[in-house]
């Protein structure tokens, strides 16, 4: 059994950042994650994409702000279980919880924090006949290591920001990119869509719209893409390239998770934003990509908020009888909020047995 004050499902940036906050009131997290590795989608699909709207980074990658968050929590200390699903909850007598992965191993805590992003996901693929041939030979959903398209041609498709933030990146690195998007208005932010615009008036991307890939062909590998128009005086073109990336997003499933009693609207966790982001399950938090509430903006920095605030109501529950004064880390630093810790971890501890 691992005791701990709080457990967070999911150790994405959210999840990361939570232990931060959770830290600077002294109170001990551990992460639990399918993945087997911290970072979330920013790991595991694209470590090397550009981020652009973490305040103080005007551009970082994925990869090296997870290793950023990892750096700032390492002095509190987390606990991880990390390639195992959470997979069952169960609400003890003192209020407490304990938490079971698929592989059997269980956590106990007074507090639950559901930072899951999007839940378990696969990525939306297009309805082409012979995609799955190609799969691995040439057909990609996600970009990893962006190295592999050095020199090559790229035919990219779809309308949202993955698909123009790549489209731009990859325009530096590959021989020839294509951007495909079956309408001529885009989904993504404007100045992305600016960007690409502006590339493909000096040749660097080729964009074409009121398109769609319909065909793969190839023996062993990719070796060409058809497009059809939606100008019938066009029709379709055969168009060569090495690899073909589809990126029309993922479909997010909840997985165990939703069969946790918790209030689901739209497959995301319906939480109270106007104190707390606390679930219809007293004690159990829901905060990042995996909630919902009015107005809600699924962005990395709302995830982080939400933990700052979800934090405070967290040390509420757990020492409802001590009032806290919040420090700023201006003021006091991160060393200075952890000289009690070890005597705030033996009065949860004490207090869950």
């Amino acid at each position: 059994m691992i005791k701990t004050d709080m457990i967070i499902v999911g150790a994405g940036p959210t999840g990361l950042f939570t232990v931060f906050e959770a830290g600077l009131l002294k109170l001990k997290c551990h992460l639990i994650d399918a993945l087997p590795q911290p970072g979330g989608q920013c790991s595991e699909i694209y470590p090397k994409k550009p981020i652009y709207d973490i305040p103080g980074f005007p551009e970082v990658l994925a990869g090296d702000l997870v290793s950023n968050l990892m750096e700032q929590i390492k002095s509190f200390e987390p606990g991880f279980t990390l390639g195992e699903r959470a997979e069952t909850i169960d609400k003890q007598d003192d209020g407490s919880f304990i938490v079971t992965t698929n592989k059997g191993t269980k956590h106990h805590a007074p507090v639950v924090v559901i930072a899951g992003g999007l839940g378990s996901f696969e990525p939306r693929k297009p309805p082409i006949a012979n995609i799955a041939n190609f799969e691995d030979k040439g057909v990609a959903y996600m970009i990893k290591e962006p190295e592999v398209y050095r020199d090559k041609k790229v035919v990219i498709a779809g309308g949202g920001d993955s698909a123009l933030d790549w489209a731009i990146f990859l325009a530096d690195v590959a021989s020839e990119v294509s951007l495909v998007h079956r309408r001529k208005e885009f989904r993504g932010a404007l100045d992305s869509v600016e960007k690409v615009e502006e590339l493909s008036k000096i040749g660097k991307i080729k964009l074409i719209t009121n398109a769609e890939v319909v065909d793969l062909k190839g023996e062993d590998n990719l070796d060409a893409v058809v497009i059809r128009h939606k100008d019938t005086a066009l029709g379709e073109e055969i168009k060569e390239t090495n690899y073909f990336i589809p990126l029309f997003g993922l479909s997010p499933k909840l997985g165990p998770i939703g069969d946790w009693g918790l209030e689901i609207e739209k497959n995301a966790i319906k939480v109270d934003n106007t104190y707390d982001y606390q679930t219809n399950i007293p004690g159990v938090y829901a905060i990042g990509d995996v909630n919902t509430y009015p107005g809600k903006l699924k962005l990395i920095l709302c995830g982080f908020h939400e933990a700052a605030i979800m934090c405070q109501s967290a040390y509420q529950r757990i020492f409802p009888d001590k009032k806290y004064v919040m420090k700023y880390t201006t003021v006091s630093g991160v060393n200075g909020f952890d000289g009690s810790r070890k005597e705030a971890k033996k009065e949860v501890v004490k207090s869950i047995n």
